[in-house]
Order: structure tokens, then C-alpha cells, then sequence
């Protein structure tokens, strides 16, 4: 198969993937799998069954509530595997724990010590994107009325510009950085497979190799969305007041993660214009958010692919 978008194939895939360091975490309906290659070159495999939150509470699962919820659900799962795949490193390369974790670990048991710091890791990592993404184009925003005498209606528009800076700015620093470099060669990784694997071709590094890196049901293509649909539900405030705006997007923030996660479950499942122009920006990002793998990395996300494949074929259609 041509170097192309496999994402014209007729199966699409539930199975999502993340990057980690040295490794892949690959999610699919009933259980989640974490690969890493250690510094010997062996590979390392953790599997756990998935206990899905809508299953307990069905109307977690209802449109419109179920995007928060499969976000939330999916940064905790993704810092667990993250936690563990560095537990991999060689001891040189982990750093030492700081003076917070050590307390953690000496006052709690280790299993409360690992699930404190995922938890804090991960209300951390919501906190810093709602400040850089959210607040602070409001703020700048805010400032420039004040130099500029009014925005008026622009306002909204001003700040979506300066959040789509901020955002772009934000990915091409992380690819500078040479760690990020090689989990961007990871994410690459998982793309090219699970195109693979939807075009129905063996799971082999051969077959892994010529599939293209982008693809359109990546978390790139949904944080490009979340950034366009915030623009538009944004501009539904009319108050001039800087922090009267960033109490109000803090409300609208949960909606605007919802229709985004709509959006491109939408696009995800359709192959046409509309699901073509929806899902190219986010693509066109992945430039910045993959690169091409090596086959030692395309060895590692068939693994964990093949590990969570469902029994049932067809079970995990998107």
C-alpha cells in the first residue's frame, strides 16, 4: 500500500493509542495494554482489563456528557501508563523523586502514594492548559481592548486568535525538545499500525512502515477542535469585563470539550468532504506532533495493538 491516508478504508477502529516514553499504551473495549522497550532492548508488557464508567452509570454515557467524562477518564489512564512506562527507564535517566513524593511515599502505602500523584499530576495538567489556553488569551485579549479603546464584537475573535497562537506556539516547542522527539516518533508509530490494522493488512513492520503517520481520530486533531469550537461558543459572550469573560469560558469550558468530542466521533465514523475538511487541520498539526517512526518503535506498537485486539472481530468498530 501507498504512502497515503488509510483513512479512506472501509473499517474504522475504536482502538485509540498514546505515546509514552519508550513505549505505547494502546486502549481497546475491554482492556488497555502499555508496551516498552527497556534500555536492553527487551520489550515490557503491562495489560489490564477496562472497567468502562458508563457500564456502572449509563447516563455517563449519553451524548454531550460522555466527552468530559471519556476525557477525564482517558488523562488519568494516560498518566498511569505515562508513570509506568518511565518506571522503565534505566535508574539514571528517571530522576530523583522530590521532597512531595517522598513524603507521599513514606506517610501512605505505595498503591495510595502512585494514585495521589496520578491524580495530582493530573488536576496539575488541567489546570496549566485551562491558564495558558483559556485564561490567558482572555487576558491579553483584555489588555489589547484596553490599548486598542474597544474591540467590541472582535473580542471573541481576538482571543480565538491568540489561543490558536498560543496553542501552536506550545507544539512547536515541545518538538523542539529531543525526549519529546522520539515519544513524537512513538505517536507516529501507533498511527501507522492502527492504519494498518483497519486496512486489514498483517501486522507486520513492513505493512506498519508504509501507512501514513496521520491520523484523523488522533487527540492532535480533537485539541485543534476543542480550540475552533471554543472560538465559536466563546463568542456567545457579549461582556466587555475581562473576568467576568474568564468566569463565563471557565463555565463553557465542559460544553466545549463535549461538542468537540461529538464532532469528531462524527467525523470519525464518515468519509466525505465535510469529515475531510473537519479532521485536515488537526492533520496538518500531526506534523508537528509525530514523526516518522523507526521499525525497533513500529515493533513495539504492534505488540500493543495485537494485545487488545478484541476476540470478536468487528467488536471495536468505531
Amino acid at each position: 500500500m501507498s504512502k497515503h491516508d488509510s483513512g479512506a478504508a472501509c473499517f474504522r477502529t475504536s482502538i485509540g493509542g498514546q505515546a509514552l516514553m519508550e513505549g505505547i499504551l494502546m486502549r481497546g473495549v475491554d482492556r488497555q495494554a502499555v508496551v516498552c522497550r527497556k534500555a536492553d532492548g527487551t520489550l515490557v508488557e503491562k495489560v489490564e482489563p477496562l472497567r468502562l464508567i458508563k457500564e456502572r452509570h449509563p447516563w455517563m454515557g449519553l451524548p454531550l456528557i460522555r466527552g468530559v467524562v471519556n476525557f477525564l477518564d482517558s488523562m488519568v489512564k494516560g498518566v498511569k501508563a505515562l508513570t509506568w512506562s518511565a518506571e522503565q527507564l534505566p535508574e539514571e535517566q528517571q530522576g530523583e523523586p522530590d521532597r512531595f513524593e517522598r513524603w507521599l511515599r513514606q506517610h501512605f502505602s505505595d498503591e495510595t502514594a502512585e494514585k495521589a500523584i496520578v491524580y495530582i499530576a493530573v488536576v496539575l495538567g488541567i489546570l496549566l492548559a485551562v491558564a495558558l489556553f483559556a485564561l490567558l488569551p482572555t487576558f491579553l485579549a483584555g489588555l489589547l481592548g484596553r490599548a486598542a479603546g474597544s474591540l467590541g464584537v472582535w473580542r471573541g475573535l481576538a482571543e480565538g486568535i491568540i489561543r490558536l497562537a498560543i496553542f501552536l506556539a506550545y507544539l512547536w516547542s515541545c518538538s523542539r525538545l529531543r525526549d519529546i522527539r522520539r515519544v513524537w516518533m512513538y505517536h507516529g508509530a501507533e498511527h501507522k499500525t492502527i492504519f494498518c490494522y483497519e486496512a486489514g493488512l498483517p501486522l507486520t513492520v513492513e505493512n506498519a512502515r508504509k501507512q501514513s503517520r496521520f491520523h484523523p481520530r488522533c487527540g492532535t486533531s480533537f485539541l485543534f477542535l476543542v480550540i475552533l469550537i471554543s472560538i465559536l461558543v466563546f463568542s456567545l459572550v457579549r461582556t466587555e469585563s475581562t473576568l467576568a469573560r474568564m468566569g463565563l469560558h471557565l463555565l463553557l469550558l465542559p460544553l466545549v470539550v463535549a461538542i468537540s468530542y461529538e464532532v469528531i466521533k462524527w467525523a470519525g465514523r464518515r468519509d466525505n468532504w465535510l469529515t475531510r475538511a473537519v479532521s485536515a487541520p488537526g492533520k496538518a498539526l500531526q506534523r508537528l506532533t509525530t514523526a516518522e517512526p523507526d521499525d525497533s518503535m513500529l515493533e513495539v506498537a504492534i505488540r500493543a495493538l495485537q494485545l487488545v485486539i478484541p476476540e470478536e472481530k468487528g467488536s471495536d468498530a468505531w
